[in-house]
């Protein structure tokens, strides 16, 4: 039997209007209007016609659309050029193509990940210590 959960990829389309909580496991690209929380370790893409309202939480985002909201991403942020973003954005890593528009603050740390690192470290120097 084949897996069929690894590559799934869901669409809400541009005449799909939702007012509550998404989550969803891999991938989800959403042309239509959400007022609600978005929230997945998966990724997201906000289509060109797509207006959110509300807080979106996942691993990477690409937007094109419209979001009026905060966003927190484990990994990339990337907001294309038509994109426009109302909102407070926490990600790893940011790409703001040129015609964006960005309001609100950003807080980008790219050494989140390897801040694990010494854990490790720690750990494999206290066994050969031993």
């Amino acid at each position: 039997m084949a897996d069929i959960t690894t590559n799934q990829k869901n669409l809400l389309s541009s005449d799909v209007e939702i007012k509550g909580s998404i989550k969803f496991l891999n991938e989800l690209t959403v042309d239509g209007k959400i007022e609600g929380e978005i929230n997945s370790a998966g990724i997201l893409t906000v289509g060109e016609n797509s207006e959110i309202k509300g807080e979106i939480k996942t691993k990477s985002v690409t937007v094109y659309g419209k979001v009026h909201g905060n966003i927190t991403v484990e990994d990339r942020c990337e907001l294309k050029g038509r994109a426009s973003l109302y909102g407070d954005l926490k990600a790893t890593r940011l790409v703001i193509e040129d015609g964006a528009t960005f309001v609100g603050k950003s807080e980008v740390t790219p050494n989140k990940v390897a801040m694990k690192q010494p854990e490790i470290v720690r750990g494999g120097a206290a066994r050969s210590g031993s």
